[in-house]
């Protein structure tokens, strides 16, 4: 039986991308996921292909954002639910290239919002929960980006950086009562984003090639190797770790600091 057997979860952004291949995994480990997601229609999409699967779903619309409406929504699922939350993925994310000094306060504001506020408006609601549990594991997805920095991303680059300390710092705060935090940090990865990135023109085919070159594997990353780890850290093998950044990136991160 999997170690995520009556597992109750729940996996922000995913509608698409990383988000859905990670909620698909945990629904394959019998834990039932609540689907989070700002677009409605694409957190459907993704509880239909679970549900095909055989595995357990709830779709939930939900700008991360806001922290009243992302209280509504955890307390709403939870209490549709099992009443219990017993993993939290925080992966809903955006992000843009520019140069900072070409950016002006609403692209950063928006990138701020979605990537640092929305995992603590999540964390803070979802924390509070395991700690009156005893137990609950929080696994933010995080990035290269946020260790070595990143030219073009620079902002989110610092959200990411953020993520990796903030998680770091609760897990010390929330090791007392079982509640184990850890990032997985990424590096270039085969999303939407990126392949709207290759169609954009030959800067950006150029440019996807370029990352590839820099991976040592020689290739950029798979949505489902993301979600391996994340299962792994929210399983029983994980059950002594905690305020880990872990790269998932074919040894980028050897590149750097």
């Amino acid at each position: 039986m999997s170690s995520l057997a009556g597992k109750t979860a729940i996996v922000t952004g995913a509608g698409s991308g990383i988000g859905r291949a990670i909620a698909r995994r945990l629904a394959a480990e019998t834990a039932l996921v609540g689907v989070f997601d700002i677009n409605a229609a694409a957190a459907e999409e993704t509880v239909a292909e679970i549900l095909s699967n055989g595995g357990r779903a709830v779709a939930v619309a939900c700008d991360i954002s806001d922290a009243d409406a992302v209280d509504v929504a955890v307390n709403g699922f939870v209490a549709k639910s099992t009443g219990a939350i017993d993993i939290l993925v925080n992966n809903a994310g955006w992000n843009k290239h520019s140069p900072f000094i070409e950016t002006d306060a609403a692209f950063r504001s928006k990138i701020t919002a979605i990537n640092w506020l929305g995992t603590m408006n999540m964390t803070v609601v979802v924390a509070r929960k395991m700690s009156g549990q005893g137990h609950g594991r929080i696994i933010n997805i995080g990035s290269d980006a946020g260790r070595t920095g990143a030219a073009g991303v620079a902002v989110y680059s610092g959200c990411k950086g953020a993520v990796i300390a903030f998680s770091k710092s609760i897990a010390r705060e929330l090791a007392k009562d079982n509640v184990l935090i850890n990032t997985v940090c990424l590096g270039p990865t085969d999303t939407p984003a990126m392949e709207r990135l290759v169609n954009s023109g030959d800067d950006g085919k150029r440019f996807v090639a370029g990352l590839s070159k820099a991976v040592p594997m020689g290739r950029i990353g798979k949505s489902d190797e993301a979600a391996g780890m994340v299962v792994f850290l929210a399983g029983e093998g994980a059950r002594f770790v905690t305020g880990q950044a872990i790269a998932i990136d074919g040894g980028m991160i050897m590149l750097g600091a």
